[in-house]
């Protein structure tokens, strides 16, 4: 199976889990959040502030955003380690089921590879006793 067809559907399948889709929107919200946040206490644009809302829960900080005030500070903080908690716990998710697919698809094909190793030898052993 193609990696971003197994992504695709290992996704599919984890929208229908609850517990995922409700770790799914508590991190929509915690976006959200965050973006209303910066824009009303640090006066950044919308796009910046959804920007540093995404790269600060992802921890890739490149360093061209950061928060001047303190009240932005405490709130960073607690920012962060919130969002890299959702996020390490619904990609590990995603990780899981995309290896769980890959898995149960090797288990499927295993047999198959058997059967026709089977055929082919009993065709084989056939066409020589018809010799």
């Amino acid at each position: 199976m193609h990696p971003f067809r197994n992504f695709v559907e290992t996704l599919r399948a984890l929208l229908a889990d609850e517990a995922f889709r409700a770790a799914f929107a508590l991190l929509a919200a915690l976006m959200t959040v965050g973006t209303v946040f910066y824009v009303v206490v640090e006066g950044w644009s919308p796009l910046d502030s959804l920007y540093f809302a995404v790269i600060a829960a992802a921890t890739v900080g490149f360093g061209d955003f950061a928060p001047q005030t303190d009240l932005g500070k405490a709130f960073t903080i607690i920012y962060v380690l919130i969002g890299v908690g959702l996020l390490v716990m619904i990609l590990s998710r995603i990780a899981a089921g995309m290896v769980e697919r890959r898995l149960e698809e090797s288990a499927d094909i295993e047999p198959r590879k058997r059967r026709l190793r089977r055929r082919s030898s009993a065709e084989a052993d056939s066409s020589e006793e018809a010799d």
